[in-house]
């Protein structure tokens, strides 16, 4: 069991740290974590059918903001190497699967960086069984935002959750430690992008398996990190905010989504606190909520 943090540790750190800084030792500030919001109004149509052109697009700008490079390929061979074994999970619940469109777009770069085609898998439920999946040097995370009856919200944290051998052990006290699935021996390390798409996402329901039309929405965007938290945390404000704008108040989650903040300060995942993460925003901006 983790031992609490006292008072008496918080001071011992505190005046540590106020220590350095009187005999001028170098304090290296913690760096920001990035997350790319892209939007484009024209990535879907009035049936909400994606433009696949338009979603590489803003793949590629995405990936390009976050490596700093001016070219897609370039950018994705930042992030995979032609030798590695890479698997996409995906998600393929029925009612909101990840867009094909985005799945396609990710398979498409990794590729195109020389990655063999047998080297590639798309996979969700069948990841623990997936040859390539259990030798994957490399894993690109990606999944629709939406709320969720077990963790409050169903984000990159929670869709590693079928690399558990027994993914209800994590269900409890609102999936609070979802982020041990990321010590698993299938994910651990492998990660290099953690994708949601919020094309459409959904902002409220109710029960183990809701979807209710009247709170998906054509956001037409997706948000992007290395940083797992910091892409749900976004992920989370983008939520509150649309059911805010929505009931014109704040209202309660059915069920907290506790496990990004935990994901934080008890598992030192990522970064949770908004105050710490640098949002870069591109393209559409209308109505852009957060």
């Amino acid at each position: 069991m983790e031992k609490p943090i006292t008072r008496r540790d918080f001071m011992r750190t505190t005046a540590g740290f106020t220590f350095g800084a009187a005999i001028g030792l170098k304090i290296k500030p913690r760096e920001k974590a990035e997350v790319v919001l892209i939007r484009d109004k024209n990535a879907l149509d009035a049936n909400s059918k994606t433009d696949e052109n338009i979603i590489q697009q803003m793949l590629d700008n995405a990936v390009m903001t976050l490596t700093g490079e001016n070219d897609p390929i370039k950018a994705f061979g930042r992030l995979i190497q032609p030798d590695d074994i890479v698997g996409i999970k995906s998600n393929v619940w029925f009612y909101m699967p990840t867009p094909s469109a985005i799945e396609r777009a990710v398979e498409r770069r990794v590729l195109d960086v020389g990655v063999k085609k047998e080297h590639v898998s798309i996979d969700d439920r069948g990841v623990r069984g997936n040859p390539v999946f259990k030798k994957a040097s490399a894993i690109i995370n990606m999944r629709p935002l939406r709320t969720h009856y077990w963790s409050g919200i169903g984000g990159c944290i929670k869709n590693l959750i079928m690399f558990a051998p027994s993914p209800s052990r994590y269900h409890p006290d609102s999936c609070a430690d979802l982020a041990l699935v990321w010590e698993l021996p299938l994910a651990k390390d492998k990660i290099r992008l953690n994708i949601l798409s919020a094309l459409t996402p959904q902002f409220q329901g109710r029960g183990p398996h809701h979807y209710d039309r009247r709170y998906v929405w054509p956001y037409k965007g997706i948000i992007a990190g290395k940083d797992p938290v910091a892409v749900d945390s976004v992920g989370l404000e983008l939520i509150k905010a649309k059911r805010k704008q929505h009931f014109g108040r704040e209202i309660k989650f059915e069920t907290i989504p506790k496990h990004i903040r935990m994901a934080d300060v008890k598992y030192n995942l990522g970064t949770s606190d908004l105050n710490q993460i640098k949002l870069i925003k591109l393209g559409w901006q209308e109505d852009i909520l957060i």
